[in-house]
């Protein structure tokens, strides 16, 4: 459980204690009220039953992303369906490179994958790399690596691609996996410790 986790859980249980009532308890209400916009199911929390603002405003989230996920199964998290979508038309036959850049990733140790818009986002303690498909035939690797490592081999800046990340890796087949992938994804890792 990440440190995030851990604050919202904690956060959830000084909200029931407080107010006396499960977190379902106030889904039931927000879903009586009728009301769909964050900022008028926080106001009515706050002045029908005298929630604070936080507590109001994190409810109020919760009882969104509980609709958009019953709407939308695929929104739950990284599952198959999630990175599949990504790897749709064009970029099919990169799947079976996805899943053996995973192997290698996960050989590191314990992380989370969080899906985006046209990529996956892997996270520590803060984000370390990204995986991203393309029409041109390749997934773009973006890492962030410490110390200003100087571009070399297939390694390459970051520059206008994404300035998130330090470097980008253009992987194209599985000979792209090698020993010194490896060192670069661990060295990410490990700096997002």
């Amino acid at each position: 459980m990440t440190d995030v986790d851990a604050a919202l859980r904690s956060q959830l249980r000084n909200i029931e204690a407080t107010y006396g009532h499960p977190v379902q308890h106030w889904f039931d209400v927000i879903d009586a009220s009728g009301l769909t916009k964050h900022n008028q199911v926080v106001a009515m929390l706050k002045g029908d039953h005298g929630l604070a603002h936080g507590a109001a405003h994190r409810l109020s989230l919760l009882a969104r992303d509980r609709t958009a996920s019953a709407q939308n199964p695929a929104a739950e998290g990284p599952g198959p369906d999630a990175v599949a979508g990504l790897y749709t038309g064009r970029k099919s036959s990169l799947l079976p490179l996805h899943d053996q850049l995973m192997a290698v990733i996960r050989a590191l140790g314990d992380f989370d994958v969080v899906p985006k818009k046209g990529y996956l986002s892997l996270r520590r303690r803060k984000q370390f790399a990204m995986i991203q498909p393309t029409a041109a035939g390749r997934i773009d690797l973006g890492l962030i690596l410490p110390g200003g490592l100087p571009p070399a081999g297939g390694l390459e800046a970051a520059g206008n691609w994404n300035a998130l990340f330090t470097h980008r890796v253009r992987i194209t087949d599985a000979t792209d996996l090698d020993g010194q992938l490896r060192d670069w994804l661990s060295a990410a890792y490990e700096a997002a410790a």
